[in-house]
């Protein structure tokens, strides 16, 4: 199917795939960051892997010798995912910065640059308030911008206070590499989140095995009918290649097509974890599958209701068990709990209430301890008597 990648030798070809789920973790790779001591294999397999990721999911790997880009599709209208130091408004500074900084050249001051900013925000008519929020949010893209590599502080440091100084270095290749969608294609911000989004050319078989490499839980139900049809039909076959290419394992269920990691290499949000959130949201589960019928896709209408029910019991259950800062204000602990499943794929808003995937039947966890075993002071169980230990008995033999 991939000639160049099925020509490897074995070691060359487990190779390629260490590097395809790099690519995948890592779309902006440079020397200098994060897995950086992998972009000489990735140089020498270059051609495997631009073969492997356009014939697979039809997407473009750029390959230097400084940087390796790979141009992945955007999430469309999901908005479950993105960088956590980001909020809204930091998002809109961080595509203003870049508008900033295409035409200032190699090296600005940062004084300079956020003036340029807040131009182009003027521009843009996006209304700037010069306040200690609106500068976080500033400072926040600017921070991921350096995270990036595309700015570097050469002298001073980015940070919130209006009046600190810094010198900053423009990588000129890093920042024309950044932007994956079409701006030259797209009329307006909508259009272009459509386009960036927008399936390869072989469309229902590059839309399909995209969703399989980005989402662990890919269901039918959720599917243009088209694409559910051909993923049933084809489902072994892509559990094939998720594994052969890419290290992953897909499991075909009923409802769909539920995709892990075994190395949890390419998870970004793992579950079960730590934290009260967490963990009451991984004991309301089975209460929560419990509330009403599945429907025809086989997941699970709750409400609010429901779920500000299943979280109260636990708290009262197991007082002891859980944060007081994280259970002080009930209603946000429910918001928390409902945001941690929609990031994670379990649960899905509709019509004012929220769908609970199939796929949380997975999960059927058990608490260490009953509420009655937590909640009633015992006295400690009295000693028992001495025995006859190993020294005992040498002893005795020796008599």
């Amino acid at each position: 199917m991939i000639s160049t990648f099925d020509e490897l030798p074995d070691i060359d070809a487990a190779n390629v795939v260490r590097c395809a789920r790099v690519l995948l973790r890592r779309p902006l790779l440079r020397a200098d960051g994060p897995d950086g001591d992998l972009l000489p294999m990735i140089y020498r397999q270059r051609a495997a892997l631009q073969d492997v990721f356009a014939g697979l999911l039809g997407y473009r790997l750029v390959v230097e010798r400084r940087f390796a880009r790979l141009y992945k599709s955007g999430p469309g209208e999901d908005a479950g995912r993105g960088v956590e130091s980001l909020s809204p408004r930091g998002y809109a500074y961080f595509a203003l910065t870049l508008a900033a900084l295409t035409g200032i050249g190699r090296q600005v001051l940062l004084s300079r640059l956020v003036s340029d900013v807040r131009a182009a925000a003027a521009e843009a008519e996006i209304e700037v308030a010069d306040d200690p929020a609106d500068r976080r949010a500033l400072t926040a893209a600017l921070r991921h911008l350096v995270a990036l590599g595309v700015i570097t502080e050469t002298e001073g440091s980015v940070t919130a206070e209006s009046a600190a100084e810094a010198l900053i270095t423009i990588d000129t290749d890093m920042l024309g590499q950044l932007v994956a969608g079409p701006l030259a294609e797209a009329e307006d911000p909508q259009q272009l989140v459509e386009l960036a989004s927008a399936a390869g050319p072989r469309r229902i078989e590059h839309a399909v095995r995209r969703k399989l490499i980005e989402d662990p839980v890919v269901l039918y139900a959720d599917l243009p009918p088209e694409q559910a049809s051909w993923l049933r039909e084809h489902v072994i076959n892509e559990s094939r290649l998720l594994e052969r290419f890419f290290g992953l394992v897909g499991e075909a269920r009923a409802e769909g097509v539920v995709v892990c990691d075994p190395e949890d290499y390419l998870t970004d949000l793992a579950f079960p974890g730590p934290g009260t959130v967490a963990r009451i949201a991984l004991l309301a589960l089975p209460e929560l599958l419990d509330k009403a019928e599945p429907d025809s896709a086989g997941r699970h209408p709750v409400s609010w209701q429901d779920f500000a029910d299943v979280c109260q019991e636990l708290v009262d259950a197991y007082p002891s068990a859980w944060s007081r800062a994280a259970t002080e204000d009930h209603q946000d602990l429910v918001r928390s709990v409902i945001d941690l499943l929609g990031r994670l794929g379990l649960l899905r808003e509709s019509d004012g209430s929220w769908l609970l995937s199939p796929a949380a039947h997975r999960w059927l966890p058990q608490p260490d301890a009953t509420p009655a075993q937590q909640q009633r002071e015992t006295e400690p169980p009295a000693p028992e008597p001495p025995g006859l230990s190993l020294f005992d008995e040498m002893e005795e033999a020796t008599r």
